[in-house]
């Protein structure tokens, strides 16, 4: 398994583009302007000729321990023993669940370890795609990736596959071999306050009423000035959704003020509980941390390098500010200097929760899927 990684920014790249003809992925992350730049797209597939050239827009790129804001964050990858495949569909004018179970469908399944997702971030339902993908996936396929940002603006995300540069895409990379070893990570760190309430209206990933009270009017109330701020604010003060004995993280994406109504990255459904969250940053950067032992813990001790995708939500790269980087830090004190850190950060994540092997969405989390490749 060999890399090369590398940042354009500022109009020029951080070092000169390492040729890899036998590179099947290219990992590209980053700024929409510079992915539609016909020069800087054509030096790329000429260093990577026989790559699918995949990634989207985001609210910050992930390269080693360091964030960047309008560059391109390239991850060029070539398997020794393993291949790839992809394939994309989109969502636009039609129903995510649909889409999704076809794009699975699509895959061929012998062979098949890993699923990466990259998917729009704006017109998106992510349980939807989550449920598509599931129904018709092998429960043993590992599924993990993120949905596509843009910056704090939540105006439109894109995600490409080659010259296929578009909204309302959804983008499958799948990965194929015996030889994969792959281990995941997702934790929060946010502290829950306030009252259980009750969804008592709710339509998808709409939420109407709270307790029989509009759920806007309420959520107001805890927010205090920064009510005026949303739905930008909302990111400092996600929803913890409790169903069954789940506990998944959602993050509000717009609000309605005519309807009092809140859209969220994911469904919402009737009956389940909610509780107000905050955050603390020092359990955030702890959830870094705990995400990286666990998503160590999944693969062979024998395993001292690869690939660590490191998928971490926009609400977090705002709480913790100018100390963002310090939970790419601790990912790395756990899985040590010989890996390539490569991600975004995003409008939500997929990945499996910890102690579980299915997929599900989450907000506010940092995941970490790790790949690694045997050589013997």
């Amino acid at each position: 398994m060999k890399f090369h990684q590398n940042i354009y920014l500022s109009g020029t790249w951080e070092k000169p583009i390492e040729t890899i003809n036998k590179a099947s992925i290219v990992l590209l992350f980053g700024n929409r302007d510079l992915v539609k730049d016909k020069v800087i797209m054509a030096e790329i597939r000429t260093h990577y000729p026989n790559a699918n050239i995949v990634g989207c827009t985001t609210a910050g790129e992930i390269k080693d321990t360091k964030i960047y804001d309008d560059s391109l964050c390239l991850t060029a990858i070539e398997f020794s023993h393993s291949s790839t495949s992809v394939h994309c569909g989109s969502i636009t004018n039609s129903s995510t669940l649909e889409v999704a179970k076809n794009l699975a469908d699509s895959l061929h399944k012998e062979g098949l370890r890993y699923v990466l997702v990259l998917s729009d971030g704006h017109q998106i339902n992510g349980t939807e795609l989550v449920n598509g993908l599931q129904a018709s996936l092998p429960e043993d396929v590992l599924i993990t990736g993120g949905l596509a940002g843009d910056g704090t603006k939540f105006n439109e995300t894109l995600v490409w596959h080659n010259d296929e540069i578009k909204l309302g895409q959804i983008v499958l990379v799948g990965f194929y071999g015996e030889k994969l070893s792959l281990g995941h990570g997702c934790i929060g760190g946010w502290d829950a306050f306030g009252p259980d309430r009750t969804i008592t209206k709710s339509e998808s990933n709409v939420l109407y009423e709270l307790d029989n009270l509009p759920a806007l009017a309420l959520y107001k109330k805890y927010l205090g000035p920064h009510a005026d701020e949303l739905p930008g604010s909302a990111l400092l003060f996600p929803l913890v959704l409790k169903v069954d004995d789940k506990r998944m993280t959602r993050t509000i994406l717009n609000i309605n003020e005519e309807d009092g109504s809140m859209v969220f990255a994911g469904d919402v459904p009737e009956g389940a509980t909610v509780q107000l969250m905050r955050a603390n940053t020092s359990s955030l950067i702890d959830g870094a941390e705990i995400a990286a032992e666990h998503a160590l813990s999944k693969i062979s001790a024998n395993y001292t390098n690869g690939l660590a995708l490191l998928i971490s939500c926009v609400g977090r790269r705002i709480v913790l500010g100018q100390y963002c980087e310090e939970e790419l830090e601790v990912v790395k004190d756990i899985l040590g200097e010989k890996w390539a850190y490569t991600g975004f950060y995003s409008y939500g994540e997929l990945s499996p929760m910890v102690n579980s092997d299915a997929c599900a969405l989450h907000n506010q989390t940092m995941t970490i899927t790790t790949i690694c490749e045997t050589d013997e």
